[in-house]
């Protein structure tokens, strides 16, 4: 099976969690817009394509994905998943598996004001949003939230622009600035995500790993330890039955008062999910028993509790002569 893992960046040590997983004749195919990238390095080939927003973005993927012969292509980053589920049925008629979710769930994840409607019109227990100023106000008239809030970019990612205001002068000062902020409660409670699998077939999660977070630094967690809670598997299962994922998921949670809300959904390998693979829950033997036409049994909670991933920097080293052209 091929593999091609668009927008790398800095992706490392998930490409080589892939090596160690596939076939000895599979292979890595690596894209990035930098040739500065260091994942691109741990893959068999490298690409280096123009930015996700140039017109001649996909049609250069397709034919990357035909040269290659590709049989799953993802990306690493959030910008992209939107484009590639727009996308899914010309790669489809090329065989190519699209690990991204169905493009209605895209627009819903990269839309947090969006989802936050989606998830309350289908029961699912999630942070309460207002879009507006304004709604924020009838709320907090009725006494219905408190400072102090939180505050985030209604799309993007990377907890960019997410922050917590204390007062409501300063909540004013803030929408004004950036209009596209959406306000949430604070949530003053337990911090946890989980990576989720979705079978590609038969479209229902049959794995997940949760982890209390430690320690969060911008773009995700950088120390977690593993748990386990059926509970939490349910919620789980109740989420994926009414969005329409495909493969790899990162959850968002909060624990509180004895209830989990979900908080947000990056459809794609998380920046944690290293911790996953270390603990021995292995998406990618999971997504080549999809591409060979095998539907997944359900292995929730096959891993131990209380395992800590602990994150830190490496680099890659090389001549400038072994630094990809453009």
């Amino acid at each position: 099976m091929n593999y091609l893992m668009c927008s790398v960046g800095r992706r490392g040590e998930l490409l080589k969690d892939f090596r160690q997983s596939i076939s000895a004749d599979s292979k890595l195919i690596a894209t990035d817009n930098s040739k500065y990238a260091p994942a691109l390095y741990f893959a068999d080939k490298q690409y280096i394509v123009p930015r996700i927003s140039d017109p001649s973005y996909i049609g250069i993927l397709l034919d990357i994905c035909r040269k290659e012969k590709i049989n799953a292509i993802t990306t690493f980053i959030d910008p992209e998943i939107e484009i590639l589920a727009k996308n899914r049925e010309k790669f489809t008629e090329i065989g190519v598996e699209v690990l991204a979710p169905y493009r209605e769930t895209a627009e819903l994840c990269f839309d947090k004001y969006k989802m936050f409607k989606y998830l309350s019109e289908n029961s699912i227990r999630t942070v309460m949003t207002w879009g507006t100023i304004e709604e924020f106000d009838a709320a907090y008239a009725n006494k219905e939230v408190e400072f102090p809030v939180f505050v985030k970019p209604r799309t993007g990612s990377g907890s960019v622009g997410a922050r917590r205001i204390e007062e409501y002068e300063a909540l004013k000062s803030a929408i004004a600035e950036d209009p596209t902020l959406i306000i949430q409660e604070y949530m003053n409670c337990i911090d946890l995500d989980a990576d989720v699998y979705i079978d590609t077939i038969s479209h229902e999660a049959v794995s997940a790993f949760s982890k209390k977070k430690i320690e969060t630094r911008i773009g995700g967690a950088s120390k977690t330890v593993s748990f386990k809670d059926d509970s939490l598997f349910a919620f789980i299962r109740k989420i994926c039955f009414v969005l329409k994922f495909n493969g790899p998921v990162d959850m968002d949670f909060f624990y509180r008062d004895g209830e989990y809300y979900l908080s947000e959904v990056n459809p794609r390998f998380g920046g944690a999910y290293l911790h996953a693979y270390g603990a021995g829950v292995d998406f990618i033997k999971l997504i080549e028993k999809n591409l060979q036409g095998f539907i997944n049994e359900s292995c929730f909670g096959n891993y131990e509790d209380g395992v800590v991933m602990m994150m830190y920097d490496s680099v890659v080293i090389k001549k400038a002569g072994e630094i990809l052209r453009k």
